[in-house]
């Protein structure tokens, strides 16, 4: 299995409604984060604070910038520290990460399921933890 090489696969197919957070995270985000808070509407994730309408992508997710134009896009979390526990969680299982074409995935990794999970468990450790 590769380290996460940023590609933004995981952010931007679960970023927009398909993420959840829960009450405690969101009533964190009122005291603490207002800038988080605005995007909850009905406790639920990420909604345009000016129109209330649900966004497509996470509000928080940001091409990285580049070196060299021609380079594919590489993305970062502007509230990685703050950011929901799906995000935190994710990718639990080497099944999701097939599905979802995970680009830290490897040949061998699909060959042999257990000995990926074991690894991706050991990666995952803090932050699951």
């Amino acid at each position: 299995m590769k380290e996460c090489n940023q590609c933004g696969k995981c952010c931007i197919k679960y970023g927009g409604g398909d993420l959840s957070a829960s009450q405690d995270e969101i009533d964190l985000w009122e005291l603490f984060n207002p800038e988080i808070f605005e995007y909850v509407k009905n406790d639920e994730i990420w909604f345009d604070p000016s129109s209330g309408l649900r966004l497509a992508t996470c509000p928080f997710l940001e091409v990285a910038p580049k070196k060299d134009p021609l380079a594919k896009n590489m993305y970062t979390c502007s509230i990685y520290l703050d950011r929901p526990e799906d995000c935190r969680h994710y990718p639990s299982l080497i099944s999701e990460m097939v599905r979802d074409e995970c680009e830290m995935i490897e040949p061998i990794d699909i060959k042999n399921h257990v000995r990926a999970q074991n690894k991706l468990d050991v990666i995952m450790i803090y932050s699951r933890s």
